[in-house]
């Protein structure tokens, strides 16, 4: 029985109050007609108001209600379309209306284009909305998002299912619409930062009605990736007083003026058929529609930032984004850009010797003969001989893979913020960051593990150069850690905090959208994990390319001379900005190393089991089961116990990278080779950093 209100007039006024101020909704059957009228999908909607689709979804299907600081804007939205898509007939308003729409077909599981996968797209189902159609909902100065992907008959599909009309013929044109009318950014990430510059991605046919080559001709343009100086476009753009960034027109081309005032004069250029959108970093997209692959980059552009480049290049450029180098500070009274407190500044700084390369000038010009740290990814595999009987008649081995430990180690880490300076027999400190020189050498552990102290596992065999977190974890174990002599920084913070914050939360939103979310248990992780590439292939590339930010922005952080005429000792490129930091590469290596090690000495207390093999962030373990159900240890309700490795969908957790027989492991173990390399079927790629 349905209760009834204390008091019915003061809940009518109530209601024909809500009504008045506009809060009451359409009834979900009408939500969901004039979303498909108007040709968006779901994950449109979801991104336009900053929610998650199974938000759209519930509201849709009258499961939930939106929220107050949403309500309004989702109600705005379904106004807008009213307008648009009214109803063919409106019955009498009591009159029941159970198929307020019975004409149209009922709709598809997959509502466009953006469920097809890259190899096989299928045609958009709906119109996309053209700007004339949403200019009077669109407000601000980007009101239609941060990116458009431009075709050759002049559509710019923008996020939201937006298609703007781009009448540019040549570059010059569309950078000049790009900034007088497209509507197209994004905000500043951090208060001190700046906003980022729209972002117009070409398809091949739009490349060529603009001047350009379909595909980078000449040997000379293939071997530097860009455009002849002396090329027509490239003329045209210095004609009319724009300019290029030293890396000049190439697949990720950035073109500028001089601001005026506080406005920047900027738009960044991506040509998907000079292979902008790499197959590792984006698998699939660039075959994608334009319009999913604005859907696709629009996601990304939101939860990480508008690409600038490769993901190893946003990596690094998020970096800043979110630890501008400078802020606005008064000096007598009059405002001055300074130092902004936390950041690595505006200058880039020289390494520690140890820490640097050994093509850089610190080395070369001081003949620095001292080594080098060695804070690298494990490339480990046991000693076929320390197998027992029991192990090899065991029938799988199993292969676990820790999700983004780059970025798992990046939380709270402390690293150094101003310039090194140099110790003799230094105590040593875990909270100070820097490069200490120690012998581990007479630390011995078991064999059947991997040395912590190294990236081969052997234990070492002298001196050597380490970052303060592998100290610290000998001290952790036990061990009486005496430096020789250090390179420590005394200025510290947790730089890479917001980048961790920004990465983690866009890995763990995207894959709640594939279907893999916290709250499932580990058999149910397991099953939405087989699956979830194919739930939505476009939000499957988003997760690719956030995972290869990480791994490359960390790479940036060490970038090295590129090019056949570089000789040693002299500058490059990368080394000249202040995100060139090979010790908070190192650092963090460091830590992703020693949490793997300290898993692995955790699971042989938990189970007993040791590991077959370890390849940076991949470990395989001999297994009675092929599921890692059947070897990970769980307490007697079936709680995962906390120390070892554990199933789940965050940042440092574990899924299943592969299964193949124990005789195949122990056939690769003998011929000297990696079973964690190919443990899912082919040749994995060292997750390294670089």
């Amino acid at each position: 029985m349905s209760s009834q209100p204390s008091d019915p007039l003061a809940a009518v006024d109530a209601l024909l109050a809500a009504v008045e101020a506009g809060h009451l909704l359409p009834a979900p059957a009408e939500r969901v007609r004039l979303r498909e009228a108007a040709g968006l999908t779901q994950a449109a909607v979801a991104q336009a108001l900053g929610v998650r689709i199974p938000s759209i979804q519930a509201w849709e299907e009258g499961r939930a209600e939106p929220k107050p600081e949403r309500l309004q804007a989702y109600r705005r939205l379904l106004e807008g379309l009213a307008q648009r898509y009214p109803a063919p007939a409106r019955p009498h308003p009591l009159s029941p209306n159970p198929n307020p729409n019975p004409d149209p077909a009922a709709p598809q599981a997959s509502t466009g284009p953006a469920a097809a996968g890259p190899e096989q797209p299928t045609a958009p189902s709906r119109r996309p909305v053209r700007k004339r159609d949403v200019a009077h909902t669109a407000t601000g100065p980007y009101r239609h998002g941060p990116l458009a992907v431009l075709d050759g008959d002049g559509s710019a599909y923008a996020v939201g299912g937006v298609v703007l009309d781009c009448p540019a013929t040549s570059v010059v044109e569309l950078v000049e619409w790009t900034l007088k009318e497209s509507g197209l950014g994004a905000a500043r990430l951090n208060r001190n930062g700046k906003d980022s510059d729209p972002l117009i991605v070409l398809t091949a046919s739009a490349a060529v009605k603009l001047g350009l080559p379909e595909r980078l001709e000449g040997r000379e343009e293939r071997r530097s990736l860009r455009l002849a100086e002396d090329h027509p476009v490239v003329q045209q753009i210095g004609k009319a007083k724009w300019q290029l960034t030293q890396r000049g027109f190439g697949p990720w081309a950035r073109i500028y003026r001089k601001a005026e005032g506080s406005a920047r004069q900027c738009v960044q250029l991506a040509i998907l058929s000079w292979d902008a959108l790499d197959t590792r970093s984006w698998p699939g997209v660039a075959d994608l529609y334009p319009a999913d692959i604005a859907r696709v980059l629009g996601v990304y552009a939101q939860r990480v930032l508008t690409p600038r480049g490769s993901t190893a290049v946003s990596g690094l450029e998020l970096m800043t984004a979110l630890r501008p180098p400078t802020r606005a500070v008064q000096e007598n009274g009059t405002w001055v850009s300074g130092h902004n407190p936390g950041s690595l500044g505006s200058n880039p700084m020289d390494p520690a010797p140890p820490e640097a390369i050994a093509e850089h000038p610190v080395v070369v010009h001081s003949g620095w003969s001292g080594g080098f740290l060695n804070e690298e990814a494990y490339q480990w595999v046991r000693d076929p001989a320390l197998l027992s009987d029991e192990e090899c008649l065991l029938p799988y081995a199993v292969g676990l893979d820790l999700n983004t430990a780059f970025l798992a180690a990046a939380a709270r880490l402390t690293v150094g913020l101003s310039a090194p300076d140099h110790f003799h027999r230094p105590v040593f400190n875990k909270k100070v960051p820097g490069s200490w020189l120690a012998d581990l050498s007479r630390i011995g552990l078991d064999p059947r593990l991997p040395s912590p102290f190294t990236p081969d596992g052997n234990r070492p065999t002298g001196p050597a150069w380490y970052q303060t977190h592998t100290l610290a974890y000998a001290q952790e174990l036990g061990h009486d850690v005496r430096p020789i002599e250090a390179y420590l920084r005394r200025e510290t913070g947790a730089y890479l905090d917001p980048w961790h914050d920004r990465l983690k939360t866009a890995y763990v939103d995207t894959l709640a959208d594939l279907g893999v979310t916290a709250g499932l248990t580990d058999a149910g992780f397991r099953a939405a994990m087989e699956v979830h590439q194919q739930a939505d292939p476009a939000m499957a590339a988003v997760l690719a390319a956030i995972k290869a930010t990480v791994k490359g922005g960390i790479g940036k952080l060490r970038e090295r001379p590129q090019g056949r005429t570089y000789r040693d000792g002299d500058p490059w490129p990368a080394m000249q900005r202040p995100t060139w930091r090979p010790d908070i590469r190192a650092a963090v290596i460091s830590k992703a190393r020693v949490n793997m090690h300290r898993k692995l000495a955790n699971m042989v207390k938990l189970t007993g089991l040791f590991p077959l093999a370890v390849l940076s962030d991949c470990v395989v373990y001999p297994s009675p089961g092929a599921s890692p159900l059947d070897f990970l240890p769980y307490d007697a309700s079936g709680k995962p116990l906390m120390g070892g490795f554990r199933l789940g969908p965050t940042p440092g957790l574990a899924k299943l990278e592969g299964v193949q027989e124990m005789a195949w492991a122990v056939d690769l173990m003998e011929k000297g080779l990696n079973p964690a390399r190919h443990i899912k079927g082919g040749d994995a790629v060292l997750d390294d950093g670089e």
